[in-house]
């Protein structure tokens, strides 16, 4: 016996829509931030600092280093000393991980010791190597364009480090200041944004590096006017620590490396943690 044939009018059944099934895995909540909270990381970056400041000097050494070499590269090749100084503040968060650990681990109640801190990134290593990819292309580009800006307005050749002083001090090439440093702070900013909570992120999460510097370029967002002070702090803090030499880097680098992974506790909450912290709770 055969099955009946539908008639040729008959309508297929629609199918149901596709709801995709709720998160299940640790969401990032943003914290409210007071002003005052960059301030508090400083405080508590200095307390982690002078409970293990063997540790700290060994990083603030390393910044010094960095230091130097930038400090050559503007002697021999000023052209390239944007890409340089973009190229430190890459390196540096990434030395500054070291410090992250430590500050993780007080937290934590362990005891910090320098091996852990220097190869805390190795259970990391595919999710830093990915961000290392993303702040290395910013830095590619904001080295392209600087030296765009340098051909534009110096037509006989990149100028030496004389030059450069004489072009950044002389009035008349205001047009030159204004355009070389406008197209640096909007590299600097996209940097900062995606590279202030993402490497304590992943070395606390062990997330994926594009989660990482989403939650950081959220975190700018949702805090504009904390970050930008943050920022700012960062930013004169580093350049006053550069006056003797880039000696201040010895001190200065692990006190924010340390206070770095503050903020980022500070500014990012986990959803279990925002279940169990009391309410209204702003920063850490």
């Amino acid at each position: 016996m055969t099955d009946p044939i539908p008639p040729l009018d008959a309508q297929p059944e629609e199918a149901a829509p596709y709801h995709p099934p709720p998160p299940t895995g640790p969401q990032a909540l943003m914290r409210p931030l007071a002003m005052g909270a960059p301030f508090q990381w400083l405080a508590q970056g200095f307390q982690d600092f002078r409970a293990h400041p063997g540790i700290g000097l060994f990083y603030g050494i390393c910044f010094w280093l960095m230091a130097l070499t930038l400090g050559l590269v503007f002697r021999t090749k000023p052209e390239y000393v944007m890409s340089i100084a973009s190229g430190c503040l890459l390196v540096g968060p990434f030395l500054a991980m070291g410090l992250y650990e430590v500050s993780r681990r007080r937290e934590l109640g362990m005891v910090p010791d320098l091996g852990s801190s220097i190869t805390c990134w190795d259970s990391h290593i595919r999710s830093m190597g990915m961000l290392v990819l993303v702040l290395i292309v910013l830095e590619l580009l904001w080295g392209r364009a600087s030296l765009v800006v340098f051909a534009v307005f110096f037509n006989t050749g990149m100028p030496s480090t004389t030059g450069v002083l004489n072009a950044v001090f002389n009035p008349e090439n205001w047009e030159f200041v204004a355009v070389y440093f406008g197209v640096g702070s909007v590299f600097a900013a996209l940097v900062y944004s995606t590279a202030v909570v993402s490497i304590p992120m992943i070395l606390d999460r062990d997330t994926d590096a594009i989660s990482a510097a989403i939650t950081s370029i959220r975190v700018v967002f949702e805090n504009t006017g904390v970050m930008m002070l943050w920022g700012v702090l960062l930013t004169s803090l580093v350049l006053l620590a550069l006056l003797p030499w880039g000696a201040g880097l010895v001190l200065v680098g692990p006190l924010l490396g340390h206070a770095s992974w503050h903020a980022y506790r500070g500014a990012v909450a986990w959803r279990e943690e925002a279940v169990a912290a009391p309410a209204g709770r702003t920063g850490r």
